[in-house]
């Protein structure tokens, strides 16, 4: 684009066929309901709304009721994996979250950007894939496109733009790794919990 063009937005296409629309009302009633009003305990009850909109995600995940699901036909969720109240899911494109991993408060998984140069700044989603034992503390941004390896630990306000490696611990903007992810011993049974939000 050359430098005098300028961004114009007056007629701008929706990128997102006329079902999908529709469909995102009828899934932000839902939401904005029989989702959000839910008691915290109650996942298998989300799980199930969820999958009636087409998420893949396990009736044992977790997904509590203030989180906010742009597209649930492009969640997928494992066995345990948990998005915490609060946490952004735009998921335009699908988005991965493997087995046991966490996505705390705050997060926000972003599944689609603009090309900048154009001027009508068309929508490019791009998938976004959580391995297996990830922990993303709160407040992380995730940008399209992402592939965060098993076992990875992502500090707070951490922004990750790119691919981070298997078992590490990794924080900053951008986030990078800054060490292995070293596994101790199993928990006391005093202090195990069944309520992993965050």
């Amino acid at each position: 684009m050359s430098e005098g063009a300028q961004v114009d937005l007056a007629k701008a296409p929706s990128p997102h066929s006329l079902k999908n629309r529709v469909m995102r009302v009828l899934w932000g009633v839902v939401q904005g309901t029989l989702f959000r009003w839910s008691p915290r305990p109650l996942h298998k009850w989300r799980a199930f709304l969820l999958r009636l909109f087409g998420a893949e995600v396990s009736m044992k995940a977790r997904v509590y009721p203030k989180a906010n699901i742009w597209g649930p036909w492009n969640l997928i969720m494992e066995d345990y994996a948990t998005i915490a109240n609060d946490v952004d899911c735009y998921c335009v494109k699908p988005i991965r979250i493997g087995r046991q991993s966490t996505v705390s408060q705050y997060s926000y998984l972003c599944g689609a950007t603009h090309d900048h140069e154009h001027p009508k700044l068309p929508l490019i989603p791009k998938e976004i894939t959580i391995g297996s034992d990830v922990w993303i503390a709160a407040d992380v941004f995730v940008a399209p496109g992402v592939t965060i390896g098993d076992g990875v630990v992502v500090g707070a306000r951490s922004s990750v733009f790119g691919d981070l490696p298997e078992w590490t611990v990794c924080f900053g903007s951008p986030a990078k790794p800054r060490g292995p992810r070293k596994m101790g011993t199993e928990p006391k049974a005093d202090d195990e919990s069944t309520d992993t939000e965050g």
